[in-house]
C-alpha cells in the first residue's frame, strides 16, 4: 500500500517541493517504508530525493531547498512487491522518451508476462523487481510508438490506453513529463484511490493529484473529484484534459480503504471514511448483542483498539448503552504495526506501541473493538496486555469478516497461511489468539455500511474475504508463486542476504549482486546504486 501525489504550481518561479513534503507527511499512514520527491525545474531538468525512512528523515529542510521547480511528483511506499531495497523508493525515472517521473499504487498480477515483453520486444531494462517501474516502462514503451519530436495530450491518452489494454491489476498512478506537465490515471475497476483539487492563486489555479482528499484539505485546494476509473488526466499550466482510455469494468473499490487504510477525515468515491466505519460500528453493535445474547455474556465497558477502530467503538457502545473508554494509551512515535515488515517486529512494537491501564481493565468483562484481524499478531498481544492487567474475561468484536484470502491488489497480506482466519472458524480463532469469544462484522454489512453513503457504487472489491478477485487472472498457480514471494520469511531472508551482498563487497560486471530478483535478462544494478538521476538524500 502505497500514497501518490502529484503538485503542479502556476508559478513555475514557486518551488512544489515544500508543499509536496507537507502532503507526503499527511499520507505518511500509507506507507513508511520509503519516500520521495521528484521536481522539474527550469528547462526541463529533474531534481530528485528519496530513500528509506520516514517522510521528516528522509525530506529535511535540507534536501527540500534542493529540489527546484513549479511541479513534482511524491511517493510514501510500503513494499507489497519487491524488496525494500531503497533502489525501489518511488517515484522512478525514465530518460527516454521525453523525461518521465512516475509513482504507483497497487499491484499488477500479470508482471511474469509483462517483463518478458520488456526484455524480448521492447527491449527495455527493469533494473528492480517493483512493478511500479515496470508500469513506468510500460507507458514509456506506450508513448516511444508515437515516433513525434514532440507529444501533446492526445498521444498521452493514446499511451495510456495503449498500457491499459496490456496489464492488469490495481493501479492508481500518477505522472510528469519534463517541462509538459503532470498526469493521473487509474485501474478500469477503480481498485485503489487517487482524486484531484485545484486552488486560486493571483496568477492563475494550482492543481493537485493525491490518494486521499486530506492532502486537498490541509494544503487549502477544493473541489476535489475523484479520478475514474479507467480514465487519464493531463493538467499542463495551459489547462486540464480528461478521457476515459480504459475498458469499462466493473467499479469496485477496494472496501480495505474504509476498514483500515484510509484516514477517518478523508472522502474516497464519494464515501466518507468517518461515516462509514460509524455505520460499520452501529452494525456490529446488533451482531455483537445477537451473539452475547445467545452465548449469556455480559459485557462492562467497550475499548477500541487505536486508533482506527475508535470511530466505530463509540458508535457499538451508545448503540449498546455500554461505557465506552481508552483502555490503551499509545505511544504515537511508533509506526503502524500492520504495515510493518516481518511478524517478529510487529509483534514487538505491540508492546512499545501501547500501554494497557488496569484501572479500565481489572475485574472486568472487556468488549475490544478492532477494525479487523488479519495475521492475529497484535490481537494476541493486545489480548495478552488486558488478561495481565486483570480482565476477567476478553471479547474481540471485529469490524470486518474473517480475514482468509490473499489480497493481489497491493495489500500485503499475500500468504493465506499468515492469515489468523485460514481453514479456522470464530472459535478458533478465538482459541488462537486467546480470546474468550470473538464476533466478526457480516460481509453484507461491512458493505452496506460503506455504499449507503454512494448507492451508485454496486461492488467493492472484497477478495480477502471471498476470494473473488474482480480483475480476473488470479488462479491458484499464481496465489502459490504470489506466496512464495512474498511470505514474511523470504522477505526476511532477501533482507538479510541483501545486508550480507553488500558487506562483502560482491559485484558482478562492476554492479552489486541481489538476490530473488524478477527483473529483464540485463545486468541488474545493486540495492544502493543510483539509477537515472541524481540523488540528493544525504548530501550536504
Amino acid at each position: 500500500m502505497c500514497g501518490i501525489l502529484g503538485l503542479l504550481l502556476h508559478d513555475p518561479s514557486v518551488d512544489a517541493a515544500p508543499e509536496i513534503s507537507e502532503a507526503l507527511s499527511l499520507l505518511q499512514h500509507r506507507g513508511q517504508d520509503a519516500c520521495g520527491i521528484v521536481t522539474c525545474g527550469p528547462k526541463g531538468r529533474f531534481f530528485q530525493c528519496k530513500a528509506n525512512g520516514m517522510v521528516r528523515d528522509v525530506l529535511d529542510e535540507k534536501a527540500i531547498a534542493k529540489l527546484i521547480g513549479g511541479m513534482g511528483v511524491g511517493h510514501v511506499r510500503y513494499p507489497t512487491a519487491g524488496s525494500s531495497d531503497h533502489a525501489e523508493a518511488q517515484p522512478f525515472y525514465v530518460n527516454s522518451p521525453y523525461g518521465i517521473v512516475f509513482a504507483h499504487n497497487g499491484n499488477l498480477i500479470d508482471s511474469p508476462s509483462l517483463l518478458q515483453y520488456m526484455d524480448a520486444t521492447a527491449h527495455r531494462h527493469i533494473n528492480t523487481s517493483s512493478d511500479s517501474e515496470l508500469l513506468l516502462n510500460l507507458f514509456a514503451d506506450n508513448l516511444q510508438k508515437t515516433g513525434k519530436f514532440r507529444i501533446n495530450e492526445d498521444d498521452i491518452f493514446t499511451a495510456i490506453g495503449g498500457l491499459m489494454r496490456q496489464c492488469t491489476g490495481a493501479y492508481a498512478c500518477v505522472a510528469m513529463l519534463a517541462g509538459f506537465g503532470v498526469i493521473a490515471f487509474r485501474d478500469p475497476n477503480g481498485i485503489r484511490p487517487v482524486g484531484m483539487a485545484s486552488r486560486k492563486t493571483d496568477t492563475g489555479r494550482d492543481y493537485l493529484f493525491a490518494s486521499e482528499s486530506i492532502v486537498a484539505d490541509a494544503l487549502g485546494f477544493s473541489g476535489w473529484e475523484d479520478v475514474k476509473p479507467g480514465e487519464a488526466v493531463i493538467i499542463t499550466r495551459s489547462g486540464v484534459s480528461r478521457k476515459h482510455v480504459g475498458a469499462h469494468a466493473t467499479f469496485a473499490p477496494d472496501i480495505f480503504e474504509f476498514v483500515y487504510f484510509a484516514r477517518p477525515d478523508s472522502v474516497l468515491d464519494g464515501i466518507s471514511v468517518y461515516r462509514s466505519r460509524m455505520a460499520m460500528g452501529d452494525a456490529l453493535a446488533i451482531e455483537v448483542d445477537k451473539v452475547l445474547k445467545e452465548r449469556g455474556i455480559t459485557v462492562d465497558v467497550v475499548i477500541p483498539v487505536p486508533d482506527t477502530s475508535r470511530v466505530a467503538a463509540l458508535n457499538l457502545a451508545q448503540k449498546l448503552k455500554l461505557p465506552y473508554r481508552e483502555g490503551f494509551i499509545k505511544n504515537r512515535y511508533v509506526g503502524r504495526t500492520f504495515i510493518m515488515p516481518g511478524q517478529q517486529m510487529r509483534r514487538k512494537n505491540v508492546r512499545r506501541k501501547l500501554n494497557a491501564m488496569a484501572l479500565e481493565f481489572s475485574g472486568k468483562n472487556v468488549l475490544l473493538v478492532d477494525d479487523s484481524i488479519v495475521r492475529g499478531t497484535t490481537s494476541e498481544e493486545i489480548i495478552q496486555m488486558a488478561k495481565d492487567v486483570g480482565a476477567k474475561k476478553v471479547i474481540v468484536a471485529s469490524c470486518a469478516p474473517p480475514i482468509r484470502h490473499s489480497n493481489v491488489y497491493g495489500i500485503d497480506m499475500p500468504s493465506r497461511t499468515e492469515l489468523v482466519a485460514y481453514g479456522r472458524n470464530a472459535e478458533e480463532i478465538a482459541e488462537a489468539i486467546g480470546a474468550d469469544l470473538v464476533v466478526f462484522q457480516t460481509l453484507p454489512d461491512l458493505i452496506a455500511s460503506v455504499r449507503q453513503f454512494n448507492p451508485s457504487i454496486s461492488t467493492f472489491d472484497c477478495s480477502v474475504f471471498t476470494g473473488e478477485y474482480v480483475t480476473g487472472g488470479v488462479n491458484e498457480e499464481y496465489l502459490h508463486r504470489l506466496e512464495s514471494l512474498r511470505a514474511d520469511n523470504v522477505k526476511n531472508k532477501v533482507a538479510v542476504n541483501s545486508r550480507e551482498g553488500q558487506s562483502e563487497g560482491s559485484r558482478a560486471n562492476g554492479l552489486h549482486n541481489r538476490v530473488n530478483i524478477v527483473a529483464s535478462g540485463g545486468p541488474v544494478n545493486g540495492a544502493d546504486d543510483t539509477v537515472g538521476l541524481h540523488n540528493t538524500w544525504n548530501i550536504s
